[in-house]
């Protein structure tokens, strides 16, 4: 399948992917949360319809962190692996250009977990647990 890459701006957040992290039932991120107030990430799309979309926090190391991966739920399933397999070659490529040497991620999605494996990364720490403080 044939997929096209964008870079994400600054109406996508409330148009399109608050919708899909509700369609899977999962609470949105707040804007501020994410890289850039949300436009830190790119979105893959199909025949010029968004299909899945990620995010890159870039650090002052040479860790960056890919996460956020975020999908059209109502896309055919095979198209949306795809499509997410694509965009996780593209995240890890954009870390390796700015100069990464290592990509994090924390994911919970088993399906996910395969797809990451398959992209070479391997499991870190298990039974761990995320820790937020909102100042």
């Amino acid at each position: 399948m044939e997929f096209n890459i964008i870079e994400l701006n600054p109406s996508d957040y409330e148009e399109v992917l608050v919708n899909w992290w509700n369609e899977w039932g999962w609470t949105p991120p707040p804007k501020e949360f994410l890289p850039e107030d949300g436009q830190g990430g790119v979105m893959v799309l199909h025949d010029n319809q968004p299909v899945c979309a990620g995010f890159v926090y870039f650090t002052n190391s040479k860790v960056s962190w890919v996460e956020w991966i975020i999908s059209d739920k109502k896309v055919d399933k095979k198209l949306r692996h795809e499509a997410v397999e694509y965009l996780l070659g593209v995240l890890t490529s954009i870390c390796q250009e700015k100069g990464s040497k290592f990509v994090y991620a924390i994911l919970k999605n088993d399906n996910l977990m395969k797809t990451y494996e398959d992209w070479g990364y391997v499991q870190g720490d298990v039974n761990c647990n995320e820790m937020i403080k909102k100042l």
